[in-house]
């Protein structure tokens, strides 16, 4: 069942009149002129809004359905051979399989990581994925520095 928001809706005019205040003009023109920023700049329709979420799980929906890779491949790339000349100086040339080869158990790793940092959240009872959320998540695939 859905349900909807049901807004109150006014009419255009008004029988019941209002009595002038002190300062003069009716209730409209000085909550107008308190507020000149509430003023529509065009005439017409509102701008349209998603609520809240909706984007977000819009793009969910999106990434999930896709299978292209979603680190750029470049700084990939780059941060690699910097990895890998810090280990050793003598590696320098990287096939280009391989290299997507590694982006891929890369990417792959890391999604594991979310979801199971975000299942340590929702066990939690938080929405907000935190640096202890990854942490328990490693430990308790016994992944990482031996605890």
């Amino acid at each position: 069942m859905v349900r909807k928001k049901v807004r109150a809706v006014r009419g255009r005019g008004s029988s019941r009149k209002s009595a002038p205040r002190a300062g003069g003009g009716t209730p409209e023109s000085s909550r107008r002129a308190r507020s000149p920023g509430n003023v529509p700049e065009t005439p017409g329709r509102k701008k349209h809004r998603f609520r809240p979420g909706e984007k977000a799980l819009r793009e969910i929906r999106q990434f999930q359905k896709s299978t292209k890779l979603l680190i750029p491949a470049a700084p990939f790339i780059r941060t690699v051979r910097e990895i890998t000349f810090q280990h050793s100086a003598q590696v320098t040339r990287w096939t280009p399989e391989a290299l997507v080869a590694l982006q891929e158990a890369s990417e792959d790793y890391l999604v594991h990581l979310f979801e199971d940092g975000m299942l340590c959240a929702l066990h939690a009872r938080r929405a907000t994925l935190m640096k202890k959320d990854f942490e328990l998540a490693r430990r308790l695939k016994g992944i990482g520095v031996p605890w």
